[in-house]
């Protein structure tokens, strides 16, 4: 069943490929400003991406981008671009561009959007995954702190965008070198809340709830670890203390 479901994937992306190149050749002599040729262009780029040509993807969307720098656009077309060459930044491993860009576009989506459209609730999944990966905990907690209750208002518990902001805020928690036990338990809580939606909304088998009960199993390792070795320290400082009472006063020689 695993082998079907993955030649079924990449039958598709040879397919989204295919497709991207006949768009490109029927569109390329429209003007370049047409919103035919930039749709093909964009098509192109992301077809590549999804066959895993991420190199020549590369050179399709930065060759977009300048085209419409070129051109004076500005705006969500604009943010677009930015948001699927940000993608491939990240794919070919140019984590901090993408993240510069995520950031960007984020930003800007969220000027000419408000907080609680579903395109900002886009370009914020994207942003604080780009933090998470970068390990920046602080940053991705409060960005999510912010977007993950218009998430949950505006989408409801069951969307894929919801499950991710929840996922990543708790995956911050845990990360977090300065986690404190409130921390870590607070992560358990929404990983278990996640996972439980999760399960009765996309089922078990679905990649989203599997990702989120293998980084709930590593929330509670944390968890117990961190536990473990707070009980350490209190018996150790109990022993000391008990030690220190029972020491009979030094007597000074005579």
């Amino acid at each position: 069943m695993e082998s079907m479901f993955e030649e079924a994937e990449v039958f598709n992306q040879d397919v989204a490929c295919a497709l991207g190149w006949a768009c490109w050749k029927t569109y390329l002599g429209r003007p370049e400003m047409g919103r035919a040729r930039i749709s093909a262009m964009t098509l192109l780029g992301n077809g590549l991406s999804d066959a895993n040509h991420h190199v020549v993807a590369l050179s399709v969307k930065e060759a977009q981008l300048a085209m419409l720098r070129r051109l004076g656009s500005s705006g969500v077309p604009m943010l677009a671009v930015q948001s699927n060459l940000a993608n491939t930044y990240q794919a070919i491993g140019r984590s901090n561009e993408a993240l510069q860009m995520r950031r960007d576009v984020y930003l800007g989506i969220l000027k000419l959007k408000g907080n609680e459209s579903i395109d900002t609730l886009r370009a914020a999944c994207n942003y604080a995954a780009g933090l998470s990966g970068s390990n920046l905990s602080e940053e991705t907690k409060a960005l999510l702190r912010k977007m993950t209750p218009a998430a949950r208002r505006v989408l409801g518990e069951s969307h894929d965008f919801t499950f991710t902001m929840r996922g990543l805020y708790a995956t911050a928690l845990y990360m977090d070198a300065s986690a404190t036990l409130d921390d870590l338990r607070e992560s358990v809580a929404t990983f278990e809340d996640t996972a439980r939606i999760a399960r009765r909304t996309l089922g078990s088998a679905h990649p989203t709830t599997e990702w989120i009960e293998k980084t709930l199993q590593e929330a509670r390792e944390g968890l117990r670890d961190s536990a473990q070795v707070n009980r350490n320290n209190y018996a150790g400082d109990d022993e000391a203390h008990a030690t220190n009472r029972a020491s009979p006063p030094t007597t000074a020689s005579a």
